[in-house]
């Protein structure tokens, strides 16, 4: 059940250009899914909703979450400006999240990140190593795609699967995308998971279309109330939703993660 409470900030660093890691201590840190996500209050009275933003780790022992932001805007600057011992209000938990009973069948599974997206699934990474990290069958490949060789995150992704990097600008990794970076290293996967742009995910959902493989994405999307009751981060889906009858979902509350060929992208 969603609710409001207050956490502790335990750190808030930068760990990278613009990009900063918040880990605060909360109630909220049981039963999560890979790909929920939080919506984090600012103490600006001005600014009344909440800035989502994915949960990248949870510690059920330590009563501990993690999240990875990136400073984009005037709430998320005030975020980045909260100090250690500071208290902070946040809802959640909210979203759906990547089931991994999808993957008992599959052997060659390869997580796809780009930008922002790469947080969350490092807490995907991370479960799919615990359940599954023994199976000497299964090969668990990440994908990250960077701007630069400034990156974030990607020391800790190797912890839990073999990394491959793509790059804008070719400074580090593959020069270009992380499908073409896919391609390059000769990845075969049986399912795709992934989590970036926009032109990334259409990407992905056609690639995992020409290889008749399931792809689950999490489609990032500006929120406002983050509950499902302002209809302001709709996206398009291929069926009709039996509620409403026609074909949209929210991605606050439907989603952020869809079957890639459940959704018009």
């Amino acid at each position: 059940m969603k609710k409001k409470t207050t956490a502790d900030i335990i750190e808030n660093n930068k760990i990278s250009d613009g990009i900063y890691s918040l880990r605060l201590k909360t109630e909220l840190s049981n039963g999560i899914l890979p790909g929920q996500f939080i919506g984090v209050y600012t103490e600006n009275s001005s600014r009344i909703l909440p800035r989502p933003i994915s949960i990248c780790e949870a510690d059920e022992d330590k009563k501990e979450l993690r999240v990875v932001y990136r400073v984009s805007g005037k709430g998320t600057g005030d975020i980045a400006a909260m100090k250690a011992g500071d208290k902070v209000h946040i809802l959640g938990i909210l979203g759906n999240g990547y089931d991994l009973e999808c993957l008992k069948d599959k052997k060659n599974i390869v997580i796809m990140a780009g930008g922002i997206g790469i947080p969350p699934m490092l807490g995907l990474a991370k479960e799919i190593a615990k359940e599954f990290g023994g199976d000497n069958d299964k090969q668990i490949s990440a994908v990250l795609g960077y701007r630069n060789s400034d990156t974030f995150l990607m020391k800790e992704f190797e912890k839990y699967c073999k990394v491959y990097v793509a790059t804008d600008d070719g400074s580090l990794g593959y020069s270009g995308n992380v499908i073409d970076a896919m391609r390059e290293h000769k990845l075969t996967p049986d399912i795709i998971f992934a989590c970036g742009p926009l032109p990334m995910l259409r990407g992905v959902k056609s690639c995992a279309q020409v290889a008749d493989i399931p792809a689950y994405i999490s489609l990032e999307e500006r929120m406002a109330c983050g509950v499902g009751a302002c209809l302001g981060c709709v996206c398009k889906t291929v069926k009709k939703d039996a509620h409403s009858n026609v074909n949209n979902a929210r991605i606050c509350t439907d989603g952020p993660v869809f079957l890639a060929a459940e959704v018009d992208i």
